[in-house]
């Protein structure tokens, strides 16, 4: 049986209504990246990159392109940006998450755009490896 490549997935993703989550409208690509997805304990993360290695398949844009599309109804913010920085456009609602969850955060070094201070990941401590949830993922 001939299985699509990452790229086709996203592309038939495209082409579908982004509002639809239905397992038999959702391709089996974008099912793997939001299985991943919910399988990260609270208080953890993975990276897009992280969840594209883990499937053996796609990239993270292509990861990112899931989560965009499919990613409202699992935790979307425990999938993250490899430098650490909050979701723009959901940086407060990924916060109030992180701080729910008991996620390891840094200091604020730079002001966002309406002048708050926000919190990075700490990527160090809140990477997770798909394995055990008590060790960390060495950051790339």
């Amino acid at each position: 049986m001939d299985r699509k490549t990452a790229e086709e997935a996203v592309g038939d993703m495209e082409a579908e209504d982004p509002g639809q989550r239905a397992a038999d409208r959702l391709p089996d690509y974008a099912e793997r990246v939001l299985e991943t997805a919910e399988s990260i304990p609270p208080g953890r993360v993975m990276t897009y990159g992280d969840v594209a290695e883990w499937l053996g398949e796609g990239g993270p844009r292509q990861v990112g392109r899931v989560m965009a599309l499919y990613g409202g109804g699992v935790p979307w913010w425990r999938v993250v940006r490899a430098d650490g920085r909050l979701l723009p456009g959901h940086e407060l609602r990924a916060l109030a998450h992180y701080r729910g969850e008991g996620t390891p955060l840094r200091d604020a070094a730079a002001a966002h755009t309406d002048g708050t201070h926000l919190p990075r990941l700490d990527m160090r401590r809140a990477r997770w490896d798909g394995d055990d949830p008590g060790r960390s993922m060495a950051h790339n």
